[in-house]
Formats: structure tokens, C-alpha cells, sequence
């Protein structure tokens, strides 16, 4: 096992990584060209220039991260040839390079995409929640989010790039340093391989024993500071009928039938399995909660749905809620009884929220 993946790791950062930078000036060498096929196809697709909005995103997407890339190799060498990465210096200066790339890409995303992103609420669940604006978005989401506190973000999984929006909101927006923890395939994407690996995160494994995949969670969860969030999607998993369907079968299996039925009635998220956010609940005491619903692309479930909505025009609302660290019930029954409490709040409020042609 350890050959296999001192194997892969060798390929990952010798063979994919090298593969990209050559990706990268491949497509700006050849951009003219690709152009004209782009022009060429054009009148025969449907759509506003669905192709050329795809071929910048890609083009955007390879150039940031090769760059990404040779900065990360600099730094290496500079870090002493790795020796002194993890340290709280170099670690932050990470953070700051992906919250620079992530700021460029995603407002590059955000133009070509026509999307348009609103936040309501803060965390503390406020009756009259404040929409994001150009003027007041740092200063009044900031203080939404509480600083001075560790913060568990809980967030549902719907949609294409939902996670990188989070993050995105995460850091630029609230000014929080995230702990991630990602599927092991995430690390093929070279940038993330190399990022992921100097700043506190977990590549896991969906072969991994509970008690393994707890204890990375736990891991990951204990020392946060006061400026940092740590995230996980209790679904587990994108949402999709399909996935809904096999999550209730399974509650069922497990003899949790009041727990199937529970999930039954709610129709836009997938049953939450609660491992994970109970064990970073107990390696964090200190940490308050921030439960996250979001809706305006979660209908997008597959490649196809992409290509048909481009560009999407969409407005994505993102609603915050905030649960104080002493109104979370300390018995792990009371707690998993909590979490499916609060998402059938989320199912509710994305009912409540979707476009309006998406409403049945």
C-alpha cells in the first residue's frame, strides 16, 4: 500500500503537474486558432457563445493554476526545500496566495457565468437578514460571522461548485483561514495535491473505516484558532435523486426507519450522516456552529445541465445561520437528533427559495 501510494504520489507530482504548465501554454500558443474553430461553431450551437464561455473559463482555470504551481515550487525552495513549509509564516502566506487565485478565478467565473451571488443572514439567524451589496458585503458579513470565534461550518451539497463558493465566501468575503476536507480523488488536481498538503487539511478516502474517517475529522478539528473555520458537508456527497434514494434505503437498512421517514419528507438535501460533525464537535469544544444553505444551481446535476444552461444567468442565495456553541446538546443521540433538526430547517428553506420555474 505505502509503494502504491508513493506511486501515485510520484506520478501526481511528476507526471499531471509538469502536464498542466504544458496544457497552459499550449493553450495560449494555439488561443488564435481556437478561436476560429470557436467562431466557426458558433452560429451551429445553441446558446450566447456557450463554447467560447467554456474555452475562457478553461483557459482562465490551467493558466491560474500553473502559475499557482511555479509560485508553489519557489516557495518550496525558498521554505528551505520544504523543511520549514508547515510553519505558521509559511502556512499563512499560503492561505493568501489561494485566497488571490481563488478571488480572480471565481470573479472571472462569476462574469462569464452571469451569476450573481446574495448572502442572507448571519450566523445568528437574524429576523431581518442583510443582502449583500458591492458597499456594505465585507464590513456587514464580517461581522455576521463573529469574530474571535472558531467557527464548524456545515454546509449542504448541491450544484456545481458549491464548495468553491463557500471557501470563496469563506476567505474573501469573512476573512476565515478554512480547514477542508476533501475526497482523495480532489488530489489529482495538482494544485490542490500541492496546497492541501502545507495548510491544515485531510484527503480522505471513501474506502476508510469510520473509525479512521472520525479520527482524520478529529484531527483536523482540534486547536482552531479564532480565526478559523472548519468545513464539512454532512451529506457526504453532491445531491442527486439517485443518492437521496440510496441515503434513505440505508437508514432503513440500519433499522433507523423513523430516521428514513425523516428523510422522505425532506426532498432537496440528502440525509446527513453525522460522524464526521459530531467528531469535530468534540475535538472543538470551543467552536461555535455555522449551518449554510444555498440555492440557484442545486437543478444543475450533471454535464449536460451545464452545457444547457450556459450561461446561466442565475442568482445563487446563500443563508447563514449561526448556533452558539452552549444551545448545541452535549449526548451524541441529542446531537444527531439537532443536526436532522436543522436540515429540515435548510430542506424548508431552499422549498422556499428556489427559482421560482423550479418550484413544484
Amino acid at each position: 500500500m505505502r509503494i502504491r501510494s508513493a506511486v501515485t504520489w510520484l506520478v501526481r507530482r511528476l507526471v499531471v503537474a509538469p502536464a498542466l504548465i504544458a496544457l497552459a501554454v499550449a493553450l495560449w500558443v494555439l488561443l488564435p486558432l481556437w478561436l476560429i474553430v470557436v467562431a466557426a461553431l458558433a452560429p451551429v450551437l445553441p446558446g450566447r457563445w456557450r463554447l467560447l464561455r467554456l474555452l475562457w473559463l478553461l483557459v482562465v482555470w490551467v493558466t491560474a493554476e500553473s502559475l499557482l504551481l511555479v509560485i508553489l515550487l519557489g516557495w518550496w525552495l525558498a521554505a528551505g526545500f520544504g523543511r520549514r513549509i508547515r510553519t505558521p509564516y509559511w502556512e499563512g502566506v499560503h492561505y493568501d496566495l489561494v485566497q488571490g487565485l481563488m478571488y480572480v478565478v471565481f470573479r472571472e467565473a462569476r462574469r462569464v457565468l452571469a451569476l450573481r451571488i446574495e448572502t442572507e443572514g448571519g450566523p445568528s439567524g437574524s429576523a431581518e437578514p442583510p443582502r449583500t451589496t458591492r458597499a456594505n458585503r465585507a464590513a456587514r458579513a464580517r461581522a455576521s460571522l463573529f469574530p474571535g470565534r472558531p467557527l464548524i461550518v456545515a454546509c449542504r451539497h448541491a450544484g456545481p461548485g458549491d464548495s468553491f463558493t463557500l471557501i470563496h465566501a469563506l476567505m474573501h468575503w469573512y476573512d476565515r483561514e478554512p480547514r477542508v476536507v476533501l475526497k482523495d480523488t480532489l488530489a489529482w488536481d495538482p494544485s490542490v495535491d500541492v496546497v492541501m498538503h502545507r495548510i491544515p487539511a485531510r484527503f480522505v478516502s471513501t474506502g476508510n473505516s469510520r473509525r479512521d474517517f472520525e479520527g482524520q475529522i478529529a484531527d483536523l478539528a482540534r486547536g482552531l484558532d479564532a480565526n478559523d473555520a472548519f468545513v464539512i458537508f454532512p451529506e457526504g456527497g453532491n445531491f442527486t435523486p439517485e443518492r437521496r434514494r440510496r441515503g434513505i434505503e440505508r437508514l432503513r437498512r440500519l433499522g433507523l426507519e423513523r430516521m428514513a421517514r425523516r428523510a422522505e419528507r425532506m426532498r432537496h438535501v440528502l440525509a446527513p450522516r453525522p460522524g464526521g460533525l459530531l467528531a469535530a464537535l468534540d475535538a472543538a469544544p470551543e467552536a461555535d456552529v455555522v449551518l449554510v444553505a444555498h440555492t440557484g444551481l442545486d437543478h444543475v446535476l450533471s454535464v449536460r445541465d451545464v452545457w444547457r444552461e450556459l450561461p446561466m444567468d442565475k442568482v445563487i442565495v446563500m443563508r447563514w445561520w449561526r448556533v452558539p456553541r452552549g444551545e448545541i446538546p452535549a449526548e451524541r443521540e441529542a446531537q444527531i437528533e439537532w443536526l436532522f433538526g436543522w436540515w429540515e430547517r435548510i430542506d424548508a428553506w431552499v422549498t422556499d427559495n428556489r427559482p421560482q420555474e423550479l418550484r413544484t
